[in-house]
C-alpha cells in the first residue's frame, strides 16, 4: 500500500512539474513576440495618436503624399518608438509654389524611394515644441530625422530676427496640432535634402543639362536637339568625333570603329544605368514586355546602347507595344540578324521628345529622320493630331508619349512595327515572271521523271521523250 501511494506521489509531481516546464516555455515564446514592433505598433495606434491627427487635418496635400508614399507602416513603427515632431509644410507649397518639373519626379513610380526621403525628412524622432527653439540668436540646434537616407545632413532649428525657421523654412503656425506621442508645427516652404536633390539633378531634362555641362560632355543644339559637330583634333575625354554609326558595335552590314568620348576616364554619362532605367520603366509600364524582351535576351542591343550613351551619344527609341510586336512572322526573326535589323530602324541617333517631333512635322509637314539602320530613314508626318510614322503597312502612329526621357535617351511608344518602305514594295511583273519560272520548273520535272524511267526500263514508250 505504501509503495502504491508513494507511486500515486510521484506520477502527480511528474505531472505539475511538466505543466509549469510547458507553461514556461510558452510564455518565452510569446514575450518576443509580444515586444516586437511589427506585432506591438498596430495596438498602439489610437484615434487620439500624431499619425492619425496628420492624416485628418488640413494639411491634406501632405497626408495624400504620405499615403502615396507607403510610409504609412513606417511611421506607425516609429510612433510605438518615440514622440515625434512633423514640419508639416502648407498645402500651398506642395501644389502651387512647388516646381512642376521637380513634382512630376516625385509622383514617378520609379522616383518611390525620394519621395518617401523627402517625407521623413520633414520628421525627428523627438518632441519639439514652441518652448524647447532656442532662445539664443543665430545657435542653432541640430536634429536627426527619419530619413536613413540623408546620412550626416541634419534638420536645422534655429531663431534668427524674431522668428523661428527649420532650415530655411518659416515656421507659420507653432505647435499646430499636439498629440501625447508627438506635434505638429506649419511651415511655409519644403524641406529638401541632398540626396533627393541630387536625384532630382540626376534625372534633369534636356535642357537643364545642357545649361551645366560636366567637364568633356558632348554639346547639344538646342535647336535640334543633334550633337554638335566637334573640332577635328581633340583631346582625351572631349566629345564624341565619329559619328554614331561608326561607333556602334559589330553588327549586319556595319563596319565597327571605336569612338573617343567622355566615357573614357572620366566616365560623364552611366551608359549602362540608363538603359537599365529606361528597360525597367518599359516593364512597369506595362505593354511592351515583348520590345523589352529583344533588347535585353534575343539581341546584345541594351549592352550596345549602353556604351553609345556613355560615350555621349544621344538615342531616341520608338518602341513598338506587345500588340504590334505579335504580328511579326517567324520568318521575320528567324533570319540571322533579323531581330538587330527591326530594332536598328526603331532606333534615332537624336534626342526627340513627342513635342518636338509634332512640331518639327506641323512645320515642315514630312521629316526624314535617319535611323541606325542604314541607310534607311523613317519618315513622320501629322495624322489625325499626332505622328505617323513610316507608309503604308509599315507605318505607326505615336501612341504612348515620353514614357521615358532622362535628356540622354527618349522613348516612344507607338503601336505598329516599322519596315522600310523598300521592302514592302512588290516585285515589279511579278506575274510574267512567275509564269516563265513555272514553264521552266514543269519541263525540268519531266526530263527528270523520263531520265528516272529510262533507268529503270529502256523498253518503255517515254524513251521517246530523249
Amino acid at each position: 500500500m505504501d509503495f502504491q501511494i508513494c507511486g500515486f506521489s510521484n506520477l502527480l509531481f511528474f505531472a505539475i512539474f511538466s505543466f509549469l516546464t510547458i507553461t514556461s516555455c510558452a510564455l518565452q515564446e510569446t514575450r518576443p513576440a509580444k515586444h516586437s514592433p511589427a506585432s506591438n505598433s498596430p495596438a498602439q495606434i489610437n484615434s487620439n495618436s500624431v499619425l492619425v491627427a496628420l492624416l485628418d487635418s488640413h494639411y491634406t496635400e501632405l497626408s495624400e503624399l504620405v499615403e502615396k508614399a507607403l510610409l504609412l507602416q513606417t511611421l506607425e513603427g516609429a510612433v510605438s518608438k518615440h514622440n515625434i515632431t512633423i514640419f508639416a509644410p502648407k498645402n500651398e507649397a506642395l501644389e502651387r509654389d512647388l516646381d512642376p518639373e521637380f513634382k512630376r519626379f516625385l509622383l514617378e513610380p520609379r522616383n518611390l524611394k525620394s519621395l518617401q526621403n523627402l517625407l521623413l525628412f520633414h520628421m525627428i524622432p523627438t518632441r519639439i515644441e514652441s518652448k524647447h527653439w532656442p532662445v539664443e540668436v543665430n545657435k542653432p540646434i541640430h536634429h536627426t530625422s527619419l530619413c536613413r537616407d540623408a546620412y550626416d545632413e541634419k534638420i536645422q532649428v534655429i531663431q534668427k530676427n524674431g522668428e523661428k525657421l527649420v532650415g530655411e523654412a518659416r515656421i507659420i503656425k507653432a505647435d499646430d496640432i499636439i498629440r501625447p506621442d508627438g506635434i505638429i508645427h506649419g511651415i511655409e516652404r519644403l524641406l529638401i535634402p541632398k540626396s533627393v536633390q541630387q536625384n532630382f539633378n540626376n534625372r534633369r531634362s534636356l535642357r537643364s543639362i545642357s545649361a551645366m555641362l560636366p567637364e568633356g560632355a558632348p554639346e547639344v543644339d538646342p535647336r535640334t536637339h543633334r550633337l554638335k559637330k566637334p573640332a577635328p583634333s581633340v583631346p582625351a575625354g572631349s566629345p564624341p568625333v565619329l559619328p554614331i554609326f561608326d561607333a556602334m558595335a559589330p553588327g549586319p552590314s556595319l563596319a565597327p570603329a571605336p569612338a573617343p568620348g567622355p566615357g573614357g576616364p572620366h566616365h560623364h554619362f552611366d551608359g549602362e544605368s540608363q538603359v537599365k532605367d529606361f528597360i525597367q520603366t518599359l516593364l512597369h509600364y506595362g505593354g511592351y514586355n515583348e520590345m523589352a524582351d529583344i533588347l535585353v535576351n534575343l539581341t546584345s542591343l541594351a549592352s550596345e546602347m549602353g556604351r553609345l550613351i556613355s560615350e555621349g551619344y544621344v538615342l531616341t527609341v520608338l518602341a513598338p507595344n506587345d500588340e504590334a510586336m505579335a504580328k511579326l512572322t517567324t520568318d521575320q526573326l528567324s533570319e540571322p540578324g533579323a531581330p538587330e535589323q527591326i530594332m536598328y530602324y526603331h532606333l534615332i541617333p537624336e534626342y526627340q521628345t513627342e513635342e518636338s517631333m509634332y512640331n518639327s512635322v506641323r512645320r515642315f509637314g514630312k521629316v526624314r529622320y535617319d535611323t541606325l539602320r542604314l541607310p534607311h530613314k523613317v519618315v513622320a508626318e501629322e495624322a489625325d493630331g499626332s505622328v505617323k510614322f513610316g507608309q503604308g503597312e509599315g507605318s505607326a502612329y505615336l501612341f504612348d508619349p515620353d514614357i521615358y526621357t532622362d535628356g540622354r535617351i527618349s522613348v516612344q511608344g507607338i503601336d505598329g512595327v516599322l519596315i522600310p518602305p523598300e521592302e514592302l514594295k512588290p516585285a515589279p511583273k511579278a506575274s510574267p515572271v512567275a509564269k516563265v519560272v513555272s514553264k521552266q520548273r514543269r519541263g525540268k520535272l519531266l526530263e527528270v521523271a523520263c531520265t528516272m524511267l529510262g533507268a529503270f526500263g529502256q523498253d518503255s514508250h517515254f524513251s521517246s521523250c530523249y
